[in-house]
Formats: C-alpha cells, structure tokens, sequence
C-alpha cells in the first residue's frame, strides 16, 4: 500500500519544486492542497493544477487549510517561520522538506554537496565521474531536477544532490551515504539571523548520518570541521594546501590521493577547469566514487572532460584585447572573492543585485589591487557602495545593458570584464541564468572598433 494514499497532503510553494511534489503525491493517491503567496494569475501552473484537481489556498498561506493537514510539505524558498506554518506545528502537522520525502522513497546509495560555494560543479562532477563508471546515476536537487524526481524511475545505482541551507531546514530523518561540506562563509543573511543560524542549517545534513556513513570535508575551513564535529559519520578530509596521511591533499602540481597504504596521483594540469576553488571541488568530487571502488584513472578521466558549468567563469567574448567574463552564479561575495582571485588588473567588474544581508568587507583587498573600475547595479548598490566605493573608481548603471556600455568604454585594451554580482538576482531577474544571459547577449552586440582611415 502507498504510503499517501488518503492523506490530506498540502504542499506550500507552487514553484518547480512544488510541482515536482505534486506528481508525486499525485501518483501516491493522497488528497493535494496547494498553497501559495500569489494570486492566481501569477501561477503559470494554475490551469496543471486545477485539471488535475488539485485544490488551492492563494494569496496567502491559510492557517486553517494548513491546520487541518495530515502532512505539509514545505518547497526551499519558503522560510519555516511563516505563521501558517508555526500554526500547524503547534497542532501537531507534521512539517517536511522534499529532500525528506525523496529520500524516504529512494534506497539507493545518495551523495549529497553542500556549502557556500562550489556545490553546482561538484555534483556535476560526480554525475560525470559515476555515469563514467557506468552506473544509473540521478543528479539534481537544488541543481536542475528536484530529487524527488528521481522516484519516476527505479533502480538507480546513484543518487547525487545538491542541498541549500534552506532544503536542510525541513530534515528529520534524511539520511545520505555520503555527506560533503565544501565550504562555509557569508551567504543567505537575508534569511537566517546570523551566521549561526545559517551554519546550523548547512551542519544539518549531518545530523542522521551513522557509522557506516562518510562526511566529506574541507581541512583547511575552520567553520566546516566546526560545523561536522558532532557527526557519527566516518571523516574523510580534502586539502588544498597540503597533502594529508589520509584523504585527498595538493602538492602544488598534483592532487594526492591516500588511503588504506595506496596512493593515486592526478596530475592538474590535465583539468579544463580552472582555478584553485575547482581543484577543491574536483577533489571533493574524486572521494565518494574513489572510496567505493571506482577506478582512479577512469574517474580522473571524467574529470578531466568537464569544462565547466554555464554562467560560472565563462569566457562570454574576446572584443578589442578585452576578454568579458560571465560569473552571474556568483551570488555571494566568498565566490566573488574566488573568482577575482584568479584574475589579473585591470578589471572592470560589474556588481550588485538584490543584497542578502552580507558584509562586502571581504572584498575591499581584491577590488583595491585588481579592479580599475567598479560598474553597481541593482537594489544593492548603495550598500556595495559605501563598503568598496572609495576603493576604485566606481559608477552606477541602470540595467545590465548600460553596464555592458560602461565597461566597454572604461575597460583597457589587456583588461577583463567580469560579471560577479555578489548578490541574488531577483531584484531585477528571474534567476541567476536570466541574468547572465541578459549580461552575454548584451557583450554579444557589441560592434568590434573600426580602425580609422588617415
């Protein structure tokens, strides 16, 4: 018998997650309620959901149709201290993330990336490195499909998944094989009310893990070790400044792999990527497939064939000696830290979005040695402003289009153009994508300069 079958299900959130929540369900036979803040005609799905007669709360989430639920299932983008919600909990409601019901109906063996920075190119690694070795592997979660996608089909070898502090707020049981912690620093204080908090909700993924299980880690992110202290799950290290006794350490040219008396090495060099945030997260991504018996070469192979994400460090056009780089992903200042830090003066960089509540302070010994000019967009660019604005010369721009012709007239023969917001961007776009193709299909217009005739 299914598990929902009967059960008054609402589902709060009737964006990508919601609806992948609905088929579900749907498919369980449990009674669907969905629930969101907007009106009617601001739900694209609206016309999916009533024909499969789906019934809905708008407008508002309604405490009494929460209430009377047998299960709320909450999408990530919906903070947990919505009163609706605290009504429920108080009545007993259970309250659940997808993750947890995904994982729920999921018995393969699951990996699942978190952190700061780097988790989008460290699951696709492991997709890369699993399907390599052959084995039916689902990858998604915050990164493309939601996970509970993957109970559309059976048996999987690998399940592979991206989680965001917000996906882990709704855990109880969710347990993965394999926990990886990249990194932490500020992010999300628009959300959580200090860091704290925020590290909390990362250090949940934890929380489950027995024994038998592996939490990944970085040796040399204080808060990340911090953060896993308290796990039962066996820890297995990746360094970059070093090579370790055990794990997977650097030694400048080289990642060195050792464990149990047998050590593989890989050479850098061989990587299209680029960076040393992407050897953290190549070495990250070698530690699951490597501790489960993949081959070391076959794995460092599908490594190797990885060039790298869309609107992450992409070489978006070489125009007049200026190469314009697309870094829209970057929407916290520690990725915008990572991603200057790999680039040479003069750089113009484009900045700005709707601000989450970090300190930009990070940045002002990067911006003050390599950035000749500072172009500000969006709600946050007052508040960059009065933190980097004495550091450089900086402007402001109304779009993104009046940012591309800033940077075109400002930026030196030799120079680069670098998008990196630090910010979402929601203020302005529907996602970070939406953003950093606005951003290339505006470089992509520029006209090469004509040389004049004397």
């Amino acid at each position: 018998m299914k598990a929902y079958t009967g059960k008054n299900v609402v589902i709060v959130g009737a964006g990508r997650t919601g609806l992948a929540l609905v088929g579900f369900f749907l498919r369980q036979g449990a009674r669907l309620t969905v629930s969101d803040r907007r009106e009617a005609e601001r739900i694209p799905s609206l016309e999916l959901l009533t024909q499969a007669g789906v019934a809905l709360d708008l407008g508002g989430h309604s405490a009494q149709v929460l209430c009377q639920a047998d299960l709320v299932v909450v999408s990530p983008g919906v903070p947990l201290d919505q009163p609706a919600l605290a009504a429920a909990a108080e009545r007993g409601v259970p309250i659940l993330g997808e993750i947890e019901i995904a994982r729920r109906a999921l018995h393969a063996p699951l990996v699942a990336v978190t952190g700061t920075n780097g988790k989008s190119t460290t699951t696709t690694l492991l997709g890369e490195i699993y399907r390599a070795w052959g084995k039916k592997t689902f990858v998604g979660g915050n990164l493309g499909l939601p996970l509970i996608e993957a109970t559309r089909e059976k048996d999987w070898d690998w399940l592979v998944a991206e989680l965001s502090s917000f996906q882990l707020e709704a855990v109880v049981d969710f347990r993965p094989d394999y926990a990886l912690l990249l990194n932490i620093s500020e992010d999300h204080l628009d959300r959580y009310p200090d860091m704290a908090a925020y590290i909390a909700a990362k250090a949940r993924i934890f929380a489950r893990q027995r024994r038998t299980d592996v939490a990944v880690l970085n040796h040399e992110d204080s808060q990340t070790l911090a953060a896993a202290a308290a796990t039962r799950a066996r820890k297995v290290f990746f360094s970059s400044a070093r090579v370790l006794d055990e794990g997977m350490g650097f030694d400048g040219q080289d990642l060195v792999w050792r464990m149990g008396g047998q050590e593989a090495r890989f050479a850098v060099a061989e990587m299209q990527l680029r960076g040393l945030h992407n050897i953290e997260n190549a070495m990250a991504a070698l530690i699951p497939p490597l501790l489960a018996g993949c081959p070391p070469q076959l794995a460092w192979d599908a490594v190797c064939g990885f060039s790298g994400l869309p609107h992450r460090m992409v070489p978006v056009r070489s125009l007049d000696g200026v190469t314009w780089y697309n870094d829209s992903k970057a929407t916290n200042v520690g990725s915008v830290v990572k991603s200057l830090a790999g680039l040479k003066a003069p750089v113009t960089l484009i900045a700005g979005g709707k601000d989450k509540g970090g300190d930009y302070a990070p940045l002002i010994p990067l911006v003050k040695e390599r950035v000749a000019h500072l172009i500000l967009i969006g709600e946050a660019g007052d508040r960059i402003d009065r933190v980097l604005g004495a550091c450089t010369h900086t402007l402001r721009a109304a779009d993104m289009e009046a940012a591309v012709r800033l940077a075109r007239e400002l930026t030196p023969r030799g120079g680069t153009v670098l998008l990196s917001p630090a910010c979402s961007s929601f203020d302005m776009f529907r996602d970070f994508e939406e953003r950093g193709e606005v951003f290339a299909a505006a470089v992509a217009k520029l006209p090469e300069q004509v040389a004049k005739v004397v």
